[in-house]
């Protein structure tokens, strides 16, 4: 699976942005997905998951109620629909793929995409 992230920028606080992030390969709907993220000096965090069916999600209490995670098996695409940003929500946002719904709770994930970065200015 190859995964490729987009939609970031440059956004005010309290200002909303939608990410996506493209599949190509086979069996995309087989996989639970999953955003990471990691600011400037500071190991790579969870951010929110979702299951391969769409049916279950999963987020960090950091975003949660103001990021939601979705996913359009049909066309390959996870989406990450972030509302109500904050300064400290600057970093670059990563999409994977992982094997199995567990493991994606658990951040373990089998393929990674490049990122995009996510700048929220004050």
């Amino acid at each position: 699976v190859q995964l490729q992230a987009s939609g970031g920028g440059l956004v005010q606080a309290r200002g909303s942005l939608r990410l996506s992030c493209a599949a190509s390969g086979r069996a995309f709907s087989s996989y639970s997905m999953g955003w990471f993220r990691q600011a400037p000096g500071k190991e790579r965090e969870f951010v929110a998951a979702i299951s391969s069916s769409g049916g279950s999600t999963y987020y960090a209490d950091s975003v949660k109620g103001r990021f939601t995670i979705s996913r359009d098996n049909a066309k390959n695409t996870v989406y990450l629909q972030m509302n109500s940003l904050k300064p400290e929500d600057t970093a670059v946002y990563y999409c994977a793929a992982s094997r199995g719904w567990s493991a994606a709770r658990n951040a373990r994930y089998d393929y990674w995409g490049q990122g995009t970065q996510v700048t929220v200015s004050s």
